[in-house]
């Protein structure tokens, strides 16, 4: 319930007792005074607002939710009824012709309530107050606290997945400089379009992979970007097979969410054997994103400080699309597959 709801619920009961009040005074055959009517909208207002408010901001906060004394917060409630019901009776035995008559429908007469009668009924009314004040008390109470419990898990949840982002940019970036820095050891004529293609990738990484969700067909680019990088390094090239199948259009999803497969198989894998290349499968559609990676094992590629890609996908997966995804990874003796299907 947000910020204003306590208020609205409020106000819609206040207006329901009104609705109430005037059928009652005017659905009657008698028509009352104006002075009987101020006198009946006034006692309600006065001595019924103060139960409800009485026990809705002192009583249930301090009694009940402080420091938990239900027994006083009981005989609180009793006094306070009876203090109230005291001074309905002694209103109503001053106006006695408003309070304590009715129209006996039998006869056609105006007849007087027995004074005890009325007693009961003012008990009753009061007693309606409290329990209706305690039950908008704990409802809007429990509503706040499960509002402020999803905004601290919401906030947890953002904290967390900032914290994975803020751990890939720079794994991405590291390997991506290591390269470069090959190339340029080498005095290769590539280092220019190598790093003019980091540059492209670095402007997607840090504006548009700010928002929450990208086009399908933008993080795409991304990853056939960072494929045309990775050729680079390679004398004749890397050997890549990139088919795209389906609608590759503006599908909304998770930024940065298929690199680490992609990078994975170039830094684990081999790249440059035409008879054995990497191998991307993307297919889509409006509802399925179906992504594979496949790459021959380089026994000899080892990354020895380890990696926080693939783990680090796979959290992003879990908060982001929560029951909505299916990873499968196969390692076998030569080839190494990850495969991730995705309810977009």
């Amino acid at each position: 319930m947000k910020n204003k709801g306590p208020l609205a619920v409020h106000l819609l009961f206040w207006m329901l007792i009104l609705a109430v009040l005037l059928w009652d005074t005017f659905s009657s055959n008698q028509r009352p005074t104006l002075y009987e009517v101020a006198v009946k909208f006034g006692y309600f207002a006065i001595i019924n607002l103060s139960i409800f408010y009485i026990n809705y901001t002192l009583l249930i906060p301090i009694l009940v939710k402080q420091k938990k004394k239900y027994g006083l917060y009981m005989v609180s409630i009793f006094m306070l009824i009876a203090i109230m019901v005291i001074i309905k009776t002694v209103v109503a035995s001053l106006n006695t012709d408003f309070f304590l008559t009715y129209l006996n429908e039998d006869n056609g007469k105006i007849e007087y309530l027995e004074l005890t009668k009325y007693v009961v009924f003012a008990i009753f009314v009061s007693g309606f107050f409290v329990v209706v004040s305690a039950l908008l008390k704990f409802a809007i109470d429990w509503f706040g606290s499960e509002r402020i419990q999803r905004d601290l898990v919401s906030e947890k949840r953002e904290m967390e997945l900032q914290f994975l982002k803020s751990q890939l940019n720079p794994h991405f970036l590291f390997n991506s400089l290591n390269n470069i820095y090959s190339l340029a050891y080498q005095k290769s004529d590539k280092t220019a379009d190598a790093i003019l293609k980091l540059s492209e990738i670095m402007r997607y990484m840090i504006y548009e992979s700010n928002d929450s969700w990208v086009s399908l067909s933008k993080e795409i680019d991304y990853v056939q970007s960072y494929i045309e990088l990775q050729k680079l390094r390679f004398k004749d090239g890397a050997a890549v097979e990139l088919t795209l199948n389906g609608e590759i259009d503006d599908q909304q999803v998770v930024p940065l969410i298929l690199i680490s497969f992609v990078e994975n198989a170039f830094k684990h894998g081999v790249a440059n054997d035409p008879n054995d290349p990497i191998r991307i499968n993307i297919i889509a559609n409006q509802k399925i994103l179906h992504f594979s990676v496949t790459n021959k094992k380089n026994k000899y590629n080892k990354d020895i400080m380890g990696g926080v890609g693939l783990n680090n996908v796979e959290r992003r997966l879990q908060l982001l699309y929560p029951e909505r995804y299916k990873l499968n990874i196969v390692n076998s003796a030569t080839h190494y597959t990850t495969e991730l299907m995705l309810d977009i």
